[in-house]
């Protein structure tokens, strides 16, 4: 079930993270959506391995959503440098 929580998590972190950082990957919407579930999955294993934090105990709880938000920020950002064409 946790799976599932973090997949709707992310469709929704991956829509802010494009927000936030508009410029930076290519692909367009759907690929920010699929960057933001793995970037919900990359959060909550950075959250609970690296800070102890245990991102899984609620959907609603703040530390969910926060590292969620992070791990998108991040794999975005890689896929942004990734993805950029070199001149």
């Amino acid at each position: 079930m946790w799976l599932l929580s973090w997949i709707i998590i992310g469709l929704i972190m991956g829509a802010i993270a494009r927000a936030v950082l508009p410029g930076r990957a290519n692909g367009g919407w759907f690929v920010s959506l699929i960057i933001g579930i793995v970037g919900a999955i990359v959060g909550g294993f950075i959250g609970r391995n690296v800070f102890n934090a245990n991102p899984n105990d609620h959907f609603f709880s703040l530390a969910t959503w926060f590292w969620a938000f992070i791990g998108a920020l991040i794999v975005l950002a890689v896929w942004g440098a990734l993805s950029r064409k070199k001149t």
